[in-house]
């Protein structure tokens, strides 16, 4: 048996290959700016970072079925402004039901999506792209022109602020119980049998409907934790918040290897994209690119990765079809 080079193991694997990226990104970055690397930069990253790293996970799962999601951050801004609106009016100050609450519009809101989606037989892009605009609909009309202010949400930011441990926990809980669940559990392997072939895997028993349906559920339920947290976090709740967010989250899977036709895709994976994401935003005005230079950089580097997460996953490809033959 002939051994693989150092090189070929890595272009061999998506994962590997990202960790690679990853590597040389920092490195470039840290010689651009020394201080990069700091306990508090590292920390602000993931701080500044929690909402996309949160919600990648459930685009995983719709994205391996085959769909995507643009209203998540309608969904989010919903949640979160309901959230908002009960501390402001001293309806509900305690932090676990406030989760509670905004976790269960999120999963109510996706699992609309999902229902629409998966017995509608309607196109997960025009499903969601009509519900981005009633998601964020709904939370201007319950604002009624209001927002609430740091002063509003005192305690419960105290969840979220810099310094607090709140996010991170989510965070690591999250990332924990996904890779359990999609790697070793019958719920998540669905997810990829449908997206790789939706007869085969209704022959084999699987709901379709059913199971497609409860990816838009998973990913509105992250959302909605994801508008608490962001409430939390940013100590203040407004219906255009986190607008246009959801293009990261997308970029985050896509950077991390799943694939946009289903079936392909892996919990490390989203969270290298989502890291890469989150490192770029982060370098980009620190190593003195201007505000206007930074989508283009952002897009010429997302563009470099997602080209190699394509050459590898062809000769992953290349390499199967060899042992098949064989």
């Amino acid at each position: 048996m002939n051994k693989k080079s150092f090189w070929k193991k890595i272009t061999d694997s998506r994962d590997a290959s990202l960790v690679l990226v990853l590597i040389v990104l920092l490195a470039v970055i840290e010689i651009l700016s020394p201080s990069f690397l700091s306990f508090n930069n590292v920390r602000q990253i993931f701080l500044n970072n929690a909402l996309t790293l949160l919600m990648a996970l459930g685009m995983l799962c719709v994205m391996l079925t085959g769909g995507i999601d643009i209203s998540i951050t309608s969904i989010l801004a919903f949640a979160g402004m309901t959230v908002g609106l009960l501390q402001k009016y001293d309806v509900l100050h305690n932090t676990l039901l406030l989760f509670v609450i905004g976790a269960a519009i999120g999963l109510c809101c996706g699992m609309l999506n999902g229902i629409v989606i998966a017995k509608g037989k309607v196109a997960p892009i025009i499903c969601t792209m009509g519900f981005m605009y009633i998601w964020r609909g709904m939370a201007y009309v319950i604002s009624n022109n209001a927002w609430a202010s740091g002063k509003d949400v005192s305690g419960f930011s105290d969840f979220g602020k810099d310094g607090a441990a709140g996010p991170y926990l989510i965070l690591l809980a999250a990332y924990i119980l996904f890779f359990i669940v999609m790697r070793w559990t019958r719920f998540g392997r669905r997810f990829y049998a449908v997206g790789s072939n939706k007869e085969a895997a209704r022959i084999s028993g699987i709901n379709v409907a059913r199971t497609i349906a409860a990816a838009y559920a998973v990913m509105g339920l992250l959302a909605g934790i994801s508008g608490a947290l962001s409430v939390s976090i940013y100590a203040s709740a407004q219906p255009n918040m986190q607008y246009g967010k959801e293009m990261d989250v997308i970029a985050a899977c896509v950077i991390g290897g799943i694939s946009m036709n289903g079936g392909r895709g892996s919990v490390a994976g989203t969270f290298l994209g989502a890291m890469i994401i989150a490192i770029i935003a982060k370098a980009l005005p620190l190593v003195g690119i201007d505000a206007i230079t930074q989508n283009l950089v952002k897009g010429i580097i997302i563009l470099a990765v997602v080209s190699l997460n394509v050459f590898t996953q062809r000769a992953i490809n290349r390499q199967n079809l060899g042992r098949r033959e064989i």
